[in-house]
């Protein structure tokens, strides 16, 4: 349905108590079944892995060999300096008995085993999480913890290991949904606020985003439980950030064309069906731009990166709705007065055409060639900083930005036992080569020791214990070198897994994923904007500058991320997630701008519908970029390093997007270029003035309807 068709059913006398009706039956039936995404969650290692690595193989056979591949070693770690007692030995023994009567652990206790140096002990517990996952190995790890406390006095006790790190990540997600919501709610409140000048005009919008949420949430929760859509909790906080900040982005352009409109036309109901007939187009093309970048992540390899496309598709689908259907059909209910107190009134003039935009646009219109280069310098400077991207697996004592309880053991472990102790390389191979691969990973150099193998169903199993941390390079070279003397083993059939080989296959799905979707994505946006504005220049240059701003911010970012926050390195998927969102997101200011030029354009040339553009649209553009740049913000209120990465980048990103791209560059290039950025559309043919014409005074045009009395 276009918006020439939706605005007489949203806007209607009648018709807009029916959109009402639909909206509040929808948050009725939604609102139960969107408390319950939570535990649809799939927070299970599966969840994560790259789908058609060596170490998923690994992973799946320990699943159906061993009825739970979840299963997770905590090792307890007993340190003193100077030397173990016999008072420790004896608290060691007794916590060891205490572990096995707890709830999930399975399996036999192992321990306390001395170190060689005398000052440790570690005692090895399995735990089941079963189908909760993560979540559920916080209380058994929080009753281990609290079975250690209380040792002899000196005597240094943690709960580490894959459960103790992973029951830390549980913790540092618990109640995500509503940190994140509280936080990107306060945000957008006091944006609002800022932007209209109203104590109640923020209301509407904000109550509307919620609704789309909820509705995204529990259709999102209906996915995941009858349609096999993967959910995890990385998922569900981006879902909810992108979801609240595009919609509120969304319903800040409408309004603001609403009002301009309210000028124009006396009555509400027909300004808010021009407003629709105006903006319409731009607000779908966004969402459309947005929904499809998301879309393409559907082709990557890694589980959680491919299971999040669809979700998030489906949220800005679902807030797209919500803004050109709910929003509407509330605004002009309210009426006028929900501007108060500056209420727009018919006939008064418009104030963007004397502000600061204006003025700005002025400014540029003098020198355009100078400015968009000096821009474009600036910005490809800020991109050096890309020869400091470090992306990679994250080691664990790098992942937190405060470090937890498992990381103070892991470090404990590393002190006084093999560093890969608890955490070992996992080989599958066919029964009938097992003494040749037992061999062969014994005498691959960095692995300490190796099991006798374990053959299941004609599957042999062994575990090699790591020299070095599991999670360092170190060890995923020993990985590397391991793969390659049992590959070359005639009919072994072997493969390799374990946590360092997962970091290691998801290391590398995550560059594949980066070279196959940035194309598709960058390809997409191409289309829709060639789509749009019907040219072919105008769409090459938007895509290119907004490819400039992404590497202008991930540089930004890696440098301030280093010097200023000391993070180690960014995570593996961290530059392809800031890529989709940047370019996606971003290429919605170019698009809420250039779409508003081209209408003017067609009126009074290019050049002076680029200056009337800016205008018009760059205080609502400012409003919707802080928007978003705060929801996106609010992920650093996770106490986890790449949530915190991710929220920072793509705010600065955003804002970068928002004041400079948009504003000055774009801006510099369409008066510069003049008429050609239309080519080869007939908007092209059409001659406008000089470049070195001086600048026109901004005299916004009538529309249509307005100049007729209709």
């Amino acid at each position: 349905m276009s918006t020439r068709n939706l605005a007489p059913l949203v806007c209607g006398r009648r018709t807009k108590w029916a959109v009402l009706a639909f909206w509040i039956a929808a948050m009725a039936v939604a609102f139960p079944l969107s408390a319950k995404l939570t535990g649809a969650q799939e927070n299970d290692a599966a969840s994560w892995l790259p789908g058609n690595a060596e170490s998923t193989r690994v992973f799946e056979f320990q699943q159906e060999a061993f009825q739970s591949g979840e299963e997770l070693p905590a090792i307890v770690v007993y340190e003193r300096t100077g030397g173990i007692t016999a008072d420790d030995q004896a608290k060691a023994a007794q916590d060891a008995e205490l572990f096995t009567s707890l709830s999930g652990v399975t399996g036999d206790v192992i321990g306390p085993l001395p170190s060689a140096d005398g000052e440790a002990m570690q005692v090895v517990v399995t735990v089941d999480p079963g189908d909760g996952g993560w979540f559920e190995l916080g209380a058994v790890v929080e009753e281990m913890t609290g079975i250690v406390e209380g040792g002899p006095d000196g005597l240094a006790a943690y709960v580490a290991g894959p459960a103790g790190v992973a029951a830390d990540f549980a913790d540092a997600f618990e109640g995500i949904d509503s940190t994140l919501l509280l936080a990107a709610m306060s945000v957008v409140i006091v944006i609002l606020l800022l932007s209209y000048r109203s104590p109640i005009l923020w209301i509407i919008p904000v109550f509307s985003a919620f609704t789309a949420l909820t509705v995204t949430q529990a259709v999102v929760y209906l996915l995941a439980a009858y349609a096999d859509v993967t959910v995890n909790a990385q998922t569900a906080g981006i879902l909810l950030v992108l979801v609240f900040g595009a919609s509120t982005d969304y319903a800040l352009l409408l309004v603001a064309r609403y009002r301009e409109e309210l000028r124009r036309h006396a009555d509400r109901h027909e300004a808010m069906a021009f407003a629709l007939h105006r903006a319409g187009p731009a607000i779908i093309a966004s969402a459309s731009t947005v929904a499809v970048g998301m879309l393409c992540l559907l082709a990557a390899d890694m589980n959680s990166t491919r299971g999040m496309g669809p979700v998030l598709a489906v949220g800005i689908a679902i807030g797209l709705a919500a803004m050109l259907t709910l929003l509407p059909a509330l605004l002009v209910v309210a009426g006028r007065w929900i501007f108060w107190p500056v209420r727009p009134a018919f006939g008064s003039g418009e104030p963007t055409e004397k502000g600061l935009w204006a003025r700005m646009g002025r400014g540029i219109s003098r020198r355009p060639r100078v400015v968009w280069i000096v821009t474009s310098l600036a910005l490809g400077a800020m991109a050096l900083g890309l020869v400091n991207l470090d992306a990679g697996v994250m080691q664990n004592r790098d992942a937190f930005v405060d470090k937890p309880a498992s990381i103070a053991g892991e470090e404990a472990l590393a002190r006084h036992f093999p560093a890969g102790a608890g955490n070992p390389v996992v080989v599958v191979s066919d029964a009938s080569a097992a003494d040749e691969v037992r061999a062969a990973l014994a005498g691959t150099p960095g692995i300490a020791d190796v099991t006798e193998p374990m053959v299941v169903n004609g599957v042999a199993y062994l575990e090699g214990t790591l020299e070095s941390a599991s999670d360092s390079s170190a060890a995923q070279d020993t990985v590397i070198q391991v793969r390659e003397s049992l590959h070359a083993i005639p009919n072994a059939d072997a493969a390799v897994g374990g946590t360092t080989a997962i970091n290691y296959d998801a290391q590398e799905a995550a560059a594949r994923d980066s070279m196959v979707i940035m194309p598709l994505v960058l390809l997409a946006v191409f289309v829709i904007l060639a789509l749009l504005l019907r040219s072919f220049v105008a769409p090459l240059l938007l895509v290119a500058t907004v490819v400039l701003s992404f590497a202008a911010a991930l540089g930004a970012s890696v440098l301030i991320f280093e010097h200023v926050f000391g993070f180690a390195g960014v995570d593996t998927a961290f530059p392809l997630f800031v890529f989709v969102f940047l370019v996606a997101l971003g290429i919605d200011y170019n698009i809420f701008l250039m779409t508003r030029v081209h209408e003017e354009s067609k009126a009074v040339g290019t050049r002076r519908g680029a200056l009337i553009g800016l205008a018009a649209t760059g205080g609502v553009i400012t409003s919707a970029g802080l928007v978003l740049a705060g929801t996106f913000s609010v992920l650093a209120t996770l106490p986890v390093v790449a949530f915190a990465q991710i929220g920072f980048a793509v705010a600065f990103g955003v804002l970068l997007d928002t004041m400079i791209v948009r504003s000055i560059l774009v801006t510099a290039l369409t008066l510069d270029i003049g008429r050609w950025m239309w080519w080869p559309s007939a908007l092209a043919r059409i001659p406008g003035p000089a470049p070195d014409t001086p600048p026109p005074d901004l005299d916004f045009p009538e529309t249509e309807a307005a100049a007729s009395g209709t």
